[in-house]
């Protein structure tokens, strides 16, 4: 057992130096997401629920984007160990097309039909006319961040992931300092509320766009080439769609199967109330958990490298002490936040978002369950997340990530909250089942060890560069 964590000189420096910048982007990612929770949250409870039934689509993109990042670092991350930067750039090219045209289709259907959209997600009419108003201003800042996204994940998969913490750590203080000018009238503007929101997380959009842009017309690192970035190639076309398109896919039907589950508390008695607690619970457990998603993140970067330069004999190694680092990890850190919710969170967060008792009940429910899940949900994230995607196995992996939530969790969710109305234990307990389901699959397919795979070719004009 010990032996698995002796690695060769100066490994774990390596993964701290990887892990610690994505820990810290998803940390400020999540802790925009709790400020603007908390702002919007004083204003009351029903544009907290506007905005939650807002983010139930915004979710789903934000994935999207999230899957081309994902499914770029299955052939960055092994290319860069080739040190082949020409299809890098053609990669980033095919990126930024992709999330470009999500994004911009994504602001069209909220800028234009708010309303029509927002009605699908929920049946209160006050709820969904709060969340309209938001979704119409805020769907365009997504155009911008799709670029931003795709930029910061190919530096990430290169194994420099602090390029990306700089342009979220600058975007993050814009959002926060525009929600308090805008949200509350502060400094002579107009005290604007939920939309005051949406404006702040637009212009910080903007802004994080244009740093993105200038960093990389300055680079000399890391070279952009335009011929190869706006013309990829038909040959890359096509190595993109056979690996990086089922991990897009992946987390788009996953974004569409999850966001499914607020979509049925929508649809329940006290939706209102229950939507609330929701909204804290899951950007508290978003700040939690930003450890569990460096640790994936980071397993995918270093599986990939050591594939790409020709150690695929070490991997299946490198694989197991990654699945158990983040197993423990997420044994410690869930204990952790188990206390920090009955002395910190419950008597001091609470109170700050006005949550009514039955409202603050529900939000303690989620919270307890979530953080006794941590471990299992740590290992199998790493795992499929990480290991299996890293080692070219998205097909496979996709299938483990997305069966157990559809034909498991969903049902369970759907069937307990709407046809027997059993309450929102049932349906947070059937949302949980799916952590388990992937674990037990994702560790059957760890241990058969056909999931590591070279995913890269040679691409005519793509010569490696030093």
């Amino acid at each position: 057992m010990f032996k698995l964590f002796q690695r060769e000189k100066g490994f774990y420096r390596t993964l701290l130096a990887l892990a610690l910048p994505i820990l810290l982007q998803n940390l400020i990612t999540n802790s925009l997401g709790l400020v603007d929770t908390f702002m919007v949250g004083t204003m009351g409870q029903l544009p907290l629920a506007g905005v939650t039934l807002a983010n139930i689509p915004v979710f789903v993109v934000q994935l999207m984007m999230f899957g081309i990042q994902s499914g770029s670092s299955v052939l960055i991350s092994q290319y860069r160990g080739k040190g082949d930067l020409g299809a890098i750039n053609r990669i980033m090219g095919i990126g930024m097309y992709t999330a470009g045209f999500i994004g911009l289709v994504f602001a069209l259907i909220m800028g234009f039909l708010p309303s029509q959209f927002m009605s699908l997600f929920g049946k209160d009419p006050q709820v969904i006319a709060t969340a309209a108003r938001y979704a119409r201003i805020v769907g365009w800042s997504y155009f911008f961040d799709s670029f931003v996204q795709v930029y910061n994940g190919v530096h990430r998969a290169m194994g420099d992931p602090r390029r990306g913490l700089y342009i979220l750590g600058v975007s993050m203080a814009c959002n926060t300092f525009l929600n308090w000018v805008f949200i509350f009238g502060n400094l002579g503007a107009p005290r604007l509320g939920v939309e005051g929101a949406a404006l702040a997380t637009l212009l910080a959009r903007v802004l994080s766009c244009s740093i993105a842009v200038l960093w990389a017309v300055l680079d000399k690192g890391f070279r952009i080439d335009l011929a190869l970035l706006l013309r990829p190639g038909r040959e890359m076309v096509r190595r993109f769609i056979r690996f990086a398109t089922p991990v897009m896919c992946n987390e788009t039907f996953w974004g569409l199967g999850s966001s499914l589950f607020p979509t049925i508390m929508g649809h329940m008695d006290g939706s209102e109330e229950i939507l609330a607690a929701y909204a804290i619970a899951g950007n508290i457990t978003n700040l939690c958990t930003v450890g569990v998603f460096a640790i994936a993140g980071t397993a995918a970067i270093l599986i990939g490298q050591e594939i790409g330069s020709g150690h695929a004999d070490q991997v299946y190694s490198l694989g197991a002490l990654l699945n158990t680092l983040a197993f423990l990890f997420g044994l410690v850190a869930g204990l952790l936040f188990l206390g920090l919710l009955h002395v910190f969170i419950i008597p001091v967060l609470y109170p700050l978002f006005k949550l009514t008792p039955s409202a603050g009940d529900i939000c303690t429910l989620m919270l307890t369950m979530m953080f006794l899940m941590m471990s299992l949900r740590s290992m199998e994230c790493t795992n499929i997340v990480g290991v299996l995607r890293g080692g070219g196995d998205v097909r496979v992996a996709t299938l483990i990530d997305l069966t157990p939530l559809w034909a498991v969790a969903l049902p369970i969710a759907a069937l307990s909250g709407l046809v027997f109305q059993l309450g929102i234990f049932w349906v947070y307990l059937g949302m949980m089942s799916e952590n388990i389901v992937k674990a037990v699959l994702g560790l059957w397919r760890f241990k058969s060890g056909k999931w590591i795979r070279d995913v890269t070719i040679p691409i005519c004009g793509t010569e490696p560069q030093p």
